[in-house]
């Protein structure tokens, strides 16, 4: 019985697909992408490739989660959530306790913060923001 191997090498096609499709889609949507061609790879998997080809394994949306942005900024998720929930960065609610912060909002909230916080806004990393608003060095 031939047994298939656990970590099959990646074919040109798959690679080829991925250099497409890396920066617009997410890992599970690079998955379903590979499945309509015949390829199974997990998202695990094609997060890993990703990062061993050089590009990011998040996509460049046009949104964040409050997580997100706390990890990158290395603030407390609270800290982000408690922005959104007075108002001062905009957010679309997703669940009970999940925000999503369009990079257009985020934008605003650091060109303009406000005067309470402006302080703790400039001490924050700038390659940081850059980073979260798409900006090249």
């Amino acid at each position: 019985m031939k047994r298939n191997h656990p970590n099959p090498k990646w074919t040109d096609e798959e690679l080829g697909i991925i250099e497409v499709i890396a920066d617009l889609y997410t890992k599970e949507q690079i998955a379903k992408s590979l499945r309509r061609k015949g390829y199974h790879r997990t998202p695990v998997a094609i997060g890993l490739k990703l990062n061993s080809l050089g590009y990011s394994a998040r996509p460049t949306l046009d949104n964040y989660s409050c997580k997100e942005i706390a990890q990158v900024l290395k603030l407390n998720f609270s800290t982000v959530s408690r922005w959104v929930g007075r108002g001062w960065l905009k957010a679309t609610k997703r669940s009970t306790k999940h925000y999503q912060v369009r990079i257009s909002h985020l934008k605003q909230f650091f060109d303009n913060p406000p005067q309470s916080i402006k302080k703790r806004i400039t001490s924050l990393d700038p390659e940081a923001i850059n980073y979260l608003l798409g900006r090249q060095p």
